[in-house]
């Protein structure tokens, strides 16, 4: 893969979850407090979106890591918050496209076990580039 140093690193998080029955405006407010939450102690992510489906049964969170540290920090500091969720929605399956740490690895898999019997998939760089600019 080429890039230049810190790109070349990235890690791309995609979740996917079923919302519960009943629970889709407590599920919106937990939400907007956690994206709050993150946008404020979470400098390093590049990105990060939640979306739900137009009937509102499914939900997808997505994020952009600068490496598996910040993926990391980001589940550490994350953690507590993602545990009202348990009562919301039940976590289908993580995706992560990259190079993540055994460390992040193992979070992972607890934060699928927290919401669900999700499964933890890595997907592994083969090939390509990317067109971030540093900041």
């Amino acid at each position: 893969m080429s890039g230049e140093k810190g790109v070349a690193n990235l890690l791309l998080y995609v979740d996917t979850a079923e919302v519960r029955e009943g629970a889709l405006e407590k599920l919106k407010v937990a939400i907007e407090e956690l994206v709050a939450f993150i946008e404020e102690n979470e400098p390093q992510l590049l990105a990060y979106s939640v979306y739900l489906s137009d009937d509102g049964s499914q939900m997808t969170v997505f994020h952009v890591h600068t490496d598996t540290a910040s993926l990391e920090h980001h589940l550490e500091v994350g953690g507590p918050a993602f545990r009202r969720f348990a009562d919301l929605l039940t976590l289908s399956s993580i995706h992560v496209y990259g190079e993540p740490s055994d460390r992040a690895l193992r979070q992972l898999n607890e934060k699928a076990r927290m919401l669900g019997a999700g499964k933890v998939i890595v997907h592994r760089p083969e090939a390509g580039f990317t067109r971030f600019e540093e900041t």
